[in-house]
């Protein structure tokens, strides 16, 4: 689960110890309990001496999720999970393709050959919101061809919408839901910036922003049912730090690896690479906070390059998730996150809401 350079990274996590959730620190292979320091992750993200804070060893990472150490939790605990969505030409046109398509998958090939005939390069080589970009959204527009979706690729306006609810994310090893209901169905692997109260990033970890491609095609208003259920957001295993070792710049030329093995032997892999993202991840973190404020900061999924088409089961339907399948998202930088799917219905009910949180700290002697 560790980043290739784990020696010269710094890394935030959240572990499950008997007395509670409680932030660590990895540093050298060892977790150390620091909530003596900050009761909560988001705590720790506002300070400026992270370089400095330690507390009581707990164990060595290779424990982590065994039967000889603690449950690894989602490194985020009180920030808003938001997400970026159609932030790379390819997931546009995939997007078009389930709008055009009603969420039916049986005519999706059919519909992306000719949207990748008619706008594939176009779409691929403007800047949205660019005067370039206003051109090509009116020569589609009298084509008959523009979307809701195009809007957000190459409009002026990116699209941000909360993922999850606080606290609903699951980590690494967890199982991760996808709705009983759905039959068209991917991961979608991601890079999540870790963003404080003042609108700063403060590190980087992976994210799965699963897609239920059936709902949301249907309709774009059947958003929140396609993103927000029960284990539908996995995060993890580690928030690493930014800091001379890993900048900005390493988000922006990551190469987030996919590879999803089945029950029954298959096996799908793919990649996100960061570098043909069409808006700059800083310029993703100013529109989140244009007409917001975030008090106990924010995650931002920055959205996929991936889309699976490759056939699964029939010709033409394309890929669509089996329960049993391990999905696995990884990238030098920051490590692994692994994940068993199941459906939200199936998968452990998320029952320890804030106020569980807030009742934990305050028994524990964490809260000032």
């Amino acid at each position: 689960m560790l980043p290739a350079d784990h020696a010269q990274a710094t890394l935030v996590g959240r572990v499950l110890l008997d007395a509670g959730p409680t932030p660590v620190l990895v540093r050298g292979g060892d977790v150390f309990d620091v909530s003596g320091t900050a009761a909560t992750v988001a705590d720790l993200l506002e300070r400026d001496d992270l370089a400095s804070v330690t507390g009581p060893r707990i164990c060595g990472v290779e424990a982590l999720g065994t039967g000889d150490g603690p449950l690894l939790l989602a490194p985020i605990d009180l920030q808003v999970i938001k997400a970026c969505g159609v932030t790379f030409a390819l997931s546009a046109i995939e997007r078009v393709i389930e709008e055009r398509a009603r969420g039916d998958a049986d005519r999706a090939s059919e519909i992306r050959g000719d949207l990748e005939a008619r706008v594939g390069s176009g779409i691929r080589s403007v800047v949205p919101g660019s005067a370039d970009a206003a051109s090509l959204k009116a020569a589609l527009i009298e084509a008959g061809m523009w979307s809701q979706y195009l809007e957000v690729a190459i409009g002026p306006d990116a699209e941000v919408f909360t993922k999850a609810p606080v606290l609903a994310a699951v980590g690494w090893g967890d199982e991760i839901g996808i709705r009983s209901d759905s039959d068209w169905n991917n991961p979608e692997p991601e890079v999540v910036l870790v963003v404080d109260r003042h609108g700063n990033p403060r590190g980087a970890t992976l994210g799965n922003d699963v897609n239920l491609r059936d709902f949301e095609g249907r309709s774009a208003l059947l958003l929140g049912k396609a993103k927000d259920n029960n284990a539908s957001t996995a995060i993890g295993p580690f928030i690493r730090l930014f800091d001379a070792n890993f900048t900005m710049d390493d988000v922006r030329s990551a190469v987030v690896d996919l590879e999803i093995t089945g029950p029954e032997g298959y096996i799908l892999r793919g990649t996100n690479k960061m570098s043909e993202i069409s808006r700059d991840p800083t310029d993703l973190v100013r529109q989140a906070l244009s007409e917001h404020q975030y008090p106990d900061g924010f995650a931002l999924f920055l959205g996929t390059l991936f889309a699976p088409v490759q056939d699964r089961d029939h010709p033409g339907r394309g890929f669509t998730h089996k329960q049993g399948d391990v999905v696995r998202i990884a990238t030098p930088k920051l490590g692994a996150l692994v994940n068993r799917v199941t459906t939200s219905k199936a998968a452990a009910p998320w029952a320890f809401g804030i106020r569980d949180l807030m009742r934990n700290l305050a028994a524990r002697g964490l809260l000032a």
